[in-house]
């Protein structure tokens, strides 16, 4: 046994959350290995009591069938409201400030039909260089929709070319010379390619310093950084919960929409409107005038899927009793403890694009490998058949995410052994 993995267990045993790793489910081993799965974010664990709480919702429509509705364990009416508490202490937010409802990007044209208010003048959404590709796509069509053209009307930011980095200078320098411009700052929380936290609530004071909205993608980042959005003042939010959130693969996803935004004049914001969205205490009264819910609620469109969002309700469980405080906090001793080992044994190989501070990084780590494409894509294929999962992005990246919640620092320890060996089989 290498002096790396003898350190990595006895840390395991100091570990007070290593006993949530009992509460999902690993994959089956594929090559007679121990299964290191380090793929967290991209899609979670399955927790082992979501079977049950499954069951119990199908017992519940089999048994009494449209009075579901309005009674049995969980009635299906106010489902949505038991998840509005656990969103909140994930987000930093009010409860009214959040809710749980369609798909990221659903949620994320739905918001930008409210906050992205082009005119003349003030007609360009600020991103970053790199961002996901389906926020680029609803960034564009939604300027093409407003008659702009994205050549003039989407500014893509970033620090030096191909860095995958964005800090508030960057954008500060833009906002000085062009914020007058500007409509929208467009951000990821935790960008999904380098894996760098951006420094949100200092891009959403600049973005209001500036005259423009500020809005996030957290699908990198809930579940996995601290996040404060009410007191950012962030103006709203988006995210999926398929990846740090362990709801399982198209869970539905949420999205946070400042309180301010719901009072008073801004309470007629432009949105498209559904019956969801209605005031509940007459949402069956079926009047054809439009009274909107309180806080985020009022951007719902349908009734919500009861049986897709028990998933996420039973993972949300799980964070409030282990605490995001202690899941921070073992995730940057987790993370740590895998970049130092990486650096130390393996950098002739490796260079790790994940800023090194701990503040600019969460659970993932994005590895570039120096020898080039084939190479990197051998060892990635290599790794999956000692039976590590992790993540390939092009054209030579694999991203790894320690997850607290359920891998160990045996875990991190596995994957250098295995990685060094793949490295050295491929060459």
């Amino acid at each position: 046994m290498s002096t790396r993995l003898q350190q990595a267990m006895r840390l395991d045993e100091s570990d007070a959350l290593q006993p949530f790793r009992s509460q999902f489910h690993l994959p089956d081993s594929r090559h007679g290995q121990s299964m290191v799965y380090l793929c967290g974010n991209s899609l979670g664990l399955q927790p082992t009591a979501l079977a049950s709480e499954m069951s119990a919702e199908l017992r519940q429509w089999q048994t009494l069938g449209v009075e579901g509705h309005t009674r049995g364990r969980h009635p299906w009416l106010p489902y949505h409201e038991l998840l509005r508490e656990p969103l909140a202490r994930l987000t930093g937010a009010l409860p009214t400030e959040v809710v749980a409802m369609n798909t990221l990007t659903v949620n994320l044209h739905l918001m930008m039909v409210s906050f992205y208010r082009p005119d003349a003048s003030r007609f360009r959404i600020v991103a970053e260089k790199n961002s996901f590709p389906s926020d680029r796509y609803a960034i564009e069509s939604q300027i093409r929709f407003h008659g702009f053209d994205p050549e003039d009307a989407l500014i893509e930011l970033e620090d030096a070319p191909g860095s995958g980095v964005l800090t508030t200078d960057t954008l500060a320098e833009y906002l000085e010379q062009h914020g007058d411009q500007v409509a929208l700052v467009l951000m990821p929380g935790v960008q999904y390619y380098s894996g760098q936290v951006l420094p949100m609530a200092q891009m959403a004071e600049l973005a209001h310093k500036h005259g423009a909205l500020f809005g996030l993608d957290l699908a990198h980042a809930i579940g996995n950084v601290p996040l404060a959005l009410h007191d950012w003042e962030v103006d709203f939010a988006v995210w999926c919960s398929y990846k740090y959130l362990n709801a399982g693969p198209g869970a539905v996803a949420g999205c946070f929409v400042h309180d301010r935004h719901c009072q008073g004049r801004d309470q007629n914001l432009p949105r498209f409107n559904g019956w969801w969205g209605h005031q509940p205490e007459g949402r069956f009264k079926m009047a054809a005038e439009f009274r909107p819910a309180e806080g985020a609620d009022a951007w719902q469109l349908s009734n919500p899927p009861i049986l897709a969002l028990a998933p996420v309700r039973v993972s949300l469980s799980l964070f409030d009793q282990a605490g995001l405080g202690a899941l921070r906090e073992k995730s940057i001793r987790l993370t740590g403890f895998l970049a130092r080992e990486l650096t130390e044994n393996l950098s002739q190989h490796i260079h790790i694009l994940t800023p090194e501070a701990s503040e600019q990084r969460g659970c993932q780590l994005s590895l570039r490998l120096r020898h080039g494409h084939a190479i990197a894509r051998a060892v990635f294929d290599a790794l999956t058949q000692t039976d590590v999962i992790c993540d390939w992005r092009e054209p030579d990246v694999i991203r790894i995410a320690p997850v607290p919640l359920y891998n160990s620092f045996e875990d991190c320890a596995l994957f250098v052994d295995r990685l060094g060996e793949a490295i050295d089989h491929v060459r």
